[in-house]
């Protein structure tokens, strides 16, 4: 149906007057075809801030990073207490994120400045203050309550 409309509009363009077609097709004219994206004013918040502290979370990590290589890169803003480069337990490659523990909140903060939107291993990563760890919540699932409950 909409194919016939289109093909009708276009064969009464090449048949009015010269410039018909080229208004047809032209991008200010009145009749569109354009898919209608829907009009996006919110904006989504931002993830709240985590407060300092001298444990930082650093993602974007490459496949090839390693912990020595994220401590020698962290190191140079301030000492190093710990750092760990989460990785897979079938390949030993890292996950892509890896935890950084200084000895102050000033290093840390140092830490941060230096490092977030820097290159280590041909990739850009990002370091932020970590956020605690979520207490485990109860399994969820559709059962009714146990037997001796």
């Amino acid at each position: 149906m909409a194919m016939r409309a289109t093909m009708s509009a276009l064969a009464a363009a090449a048949a009015a007057p010269r410039g018909g077609l080229l208004r047809l097709l032209s991008t200010t004219s009145t009749l569109s075809f354009s898919f209608p994206f829907p009009q996006t004013t919110q904006q989504t918040p931002a993830r709240e801030q985590a407060e300092p502290n001298t444990n930082l979370f650093v993602s974007g990590l490459s496949k090839r990073t390693t912990t020595e290589g994220l401590q020698e890169a962290f190191s140079k803003f301030g000492e190093v207490v710990q750092a760990k480069v989460v990785t897979d337990r079938t390949s030993g490659y890292s996950k892509g994120f890896g935890f950084v523990r200084y000895g102050t909140l000033e290093d840390a903060a140092e830490g941060i400045k230096g490092m977030d939107g820097q290159f280590l291993d041909g990739w850009v990563i990002f370091a932020e203050y970590a956020r605690p760890k979520q207490p485990p919540s109860q399994p969820q699932n559709n059962m009714g309550p146990g037997y001796g409950n």
